[in-house]
């Protein structure tokens, strides 16, 4: 089944949820101060606290390729582990994709604040650009001692008034690798403070299931 998103400009289509999406990935994970990513979580959502006054942030760079129900790149900035009733999940704060029919669905079925964007994929390193600001720049090392995982997760959003929950899951060769990764001073999510990595994975072949979400809060 397909939805239908109207812009001044054209007609787009997506795929309704869940969405299946097949490929690579690279995941950080960053201790992030607590106090400088509140402002970027709504009030209702509580904070969790891995090591005094921090919590756990990361970024998430992917290319899904044939097999998915759409092909693109994305970007994703989780600024913080969260709470609400008892549910536990991810915040996403900035989120960008090279692919305007995600953009309509990410927005309308789950509320993510999508973006477009320009990536560039060259031999072990990504930059991600939108018009002429550098966002940021990703360098890994080949993935090793990888073994195949099947993992869940969940994440929250907001469409207008409802605060909204949506499901994940995905199985891949999972694996860490070496990184540095450049945020640009302009980039809209350099705030955050997403310095050097603790830990990088490196998801191969993989397959990512987005479920629909549910809404658990109303403002």
């Amino acid at each position: 089944m397909t939805s239908v998103f109207f812009t001044r400009n054209s007609f787009m289509s997506y795929p309704s949820a869940p969405w299946i999406l097949k490929g690579d990935a690279i995941q950080t994970l960053h201790l992030v101060n607590i106090d400088r990513v509140r402002p970027l979580v709504p009030a209702e959502l509580d904070i969790i606290s891995v090591w005094p006054g921090k919590t756990l942030g990361g970024m998430y760079l992917s290319q899904y390729k044939s097999g998915s129900v759409l092909e693109y790149n994305e970007l994703i900035v989780a600024p913080a582990v969260v709470i609400y009733q008892g549910k536990i999940g991810v915040w996403v704060s900035h989120i960008y994709v090279d692919n305007a029919d995600s953009v309509a669905g990410g927005r309308e079925i789950w509320g993510l604040p999508k973006e477009l964007a320009d990536f560039s994929w060259e031999e072990k390193r990504v930059n991600v650009r939108q018009g002429n600001v550098l966002l940021c720049t990703l360098n890994y090392n080949q993935q090793s001692l990888a073994w195949r995982q099947r993992l869940g997760a969940a994440s929250f959003s907001r469409m207008g008034d409802n605060l909204l929950k949506f499901d994940f899951d995905f199985e891949s060769r999972l694996g860490l690798v070496g990184s540095k990764l450049e945020i640009a001073a302009e980039s809209p999510f350099s705030g955050i403070g997403l310095s050097q990595p603790f830990a990088t994975v490196g998801c191969e072949q993989m397959t990512l299931r987005v479920n629909a979400p549910k809404v658990v809060g109303r403002e």
